[in-house]
């Protein structure tokens, strides 16, 4: 089985990221992982609004993948996937992105000041996956399923209570893909959760299908309950 983080934060591109991409990408290899899906802050309050160029802010949003992609590069042997964790105006609900390549920013300019029914129809076309992260954490409340493909039932990060078994009773309940993420910002979220899957995505869209359709398993690998 291969072993994927995919909640995956970057000191260059999140603010509240406190490990640089290269370096996470190093502690994921001495772990055993053999991917991650880089997952940096994609919102009005990470990135700015409508005044700011939409070309400088992705530039910067995707500088934590693109430094992350180069360190596995070297590794040898170790996928990175692109990913985000967009947050719409209204409200703290996060929502985990799998799917999309590099030219989907540019097609999409300003999504984050959208709602979440607007990404449902962008996912829908182009095949991508929605899952909520920690639906339970405070401030945050579960979004309408009509427009999710999963949530995270296991989120790792351990300054923060997410409330994880609500999570994983309500995937149960409502018969949605649960997925796990440590939620790595800084060094004491390594390794919290991870899901283990038969075959190493080849791309991101393999990724969002294999994630969509459940083909994985979700694990604890520390303390996340």
């Amino acid at each position: 089985m291969y072993q994927l983080e995919l909640h995956f934060h970057t000191d260059e591109s999140s603010r509240c990221g406190k490990v640089p991409a290269a370096e996470g990408v190093r502690m994921h290899i001495e772990q055993g992982y053999d991917g991650l899906v880089v997952t940096d802050h994609f919102s009005e309050n990470a990135l700015g609004g409508p005044d700011g160029d939409w070309t400088e802010i992705c530039r910067h949003f995707l500088r934590g993948y693109h430094l992350a992609k180069k360190a596995a590069a070297e590794a040898g042997d170790f996928r990175v996937y692109l990913g985000m964790e967009i947050r719409f105006p209204h409200d703290e609900n996060d929502f985990l992105v799998y799917g999309m390549k590099e030219d989907f920013f540019a097609r999409y300019q300003w999504i984050y000041m959208k709602e979440l029914p607007d990404l449902w129809e962008i996912a829908e076309a182009e095949r991508l996956t929605i899952i909520q992260a920690h639906p339970f954490r405070k401030m945050c409340f579960p979004a309408d399923i009509r427009f999710l493909h999963g949530i995270e039932i296991m989120n790792g990060n351990p300054r923060h209570d997410s409330r994880n078994n609500l999570a994983k009773e309500m995937a149960r309940r409502e018969g949605l893909v649960g997925t796990a993420g440590s939620d790595f910002h800084q060094i004491p979220d390594l390794a919290g959760c991870c899901v283990r899957m038969a075959n190493l995505p080849a791309d991101e869209q393999e990724l969002a299908r294999v994630i969509r359709e459940g083909r994985f398993e979700a694990a604890a690998t520390s303390s996340a309950g």
